[in-house]
């Protein structure tokens, strides 16, 4: 079963959909007891970064994510905000302690002549192999929909993105996972990913 974070932030019934297409049983739940059975987790996440911190610590959801990515080491996927939330702070709207499950903060992005969102399908290039880039084509295309991105180290990049500058689009370590872009909203591709991390090794 893979857990489907609910904590009043997210894009919930299109990435519950993309899983039903391949065949996955998920649960969205804002509840921790129910969803601390399941084999995996999913953050997913819009809207601004302090906002979804304070819903997350309301639910006591904050501490149930660091326990069972951090501590446990159960996978989990963090979809466009909610994968900025697995990072140590945010720049947007002030400063924002985040998860800290990962090294490095958030930051708005700088595209001089782009228009900021960023939003639209890019092209994303290959760094690091991780299980969610198996099978991955050169000329790849995903959505992306974000103003703000990672500063974090390069040996967490598995892709980027160029957007004005190198933005990260994919992040590993061990059992984490984070998507600048929506797997859910991109296609054949983005299923073959989000496939990848279904299958990845705990």
């Amino acid at each position: 079963m893979i857990g489907i974070i609910d904590y009043g932030a997210g894009n919930l019934y299109s990435l519950k959909n993309a899983l039903d297409r391949l065949g996955a049983p998920s649960l969205i739940s804002g509840d921790p007891q129910a969803l601390r059975d399941c084999e995996r987790l999913i953050l997913p996440g819009v809207g601004a970064f302090g906002d979804a911190m304070e819903k997350l610590r309301g639910a006591g959801l904050d501490a149930f994510v660091r326990e069972e990515a951090g501590e446990r080491e159960k996978p989990l996927l963090g979809i466009c905000l909610g994968m900025q939330l697995l990072f140590g702070s945010s720049e947007e709207f002030g400063f924002h302690d985040g998860l800290g499950l990962l090294p490095g903060r958030v930051v708005r992005l700088s595209a001089p002549g782009l228009k900021v969102p960023h939003m639209g399908w890019n092209e994303v290039v290959l760094r690091r192999p991780c299980a969610m880039t198996a099978g991955l084509r050169e000329h790849t295309y995903v959505y992306f929909v974000h103003s703000y991105r990672a500063d974090c180290p390069p040996d967490l990049l598995s892709l980027t993105a160029e957007y004005g500058e190198d933005v990260p689009a994919l992040v590993h370590r061990k059992n984490i996972y984070g998507a600048q872009f929506h797997p859910e909203k991109s296609g054949a591709a983005g299923l073959r990913m989000l496939q990848g991390f279904l299958t990845a090794a705990p």
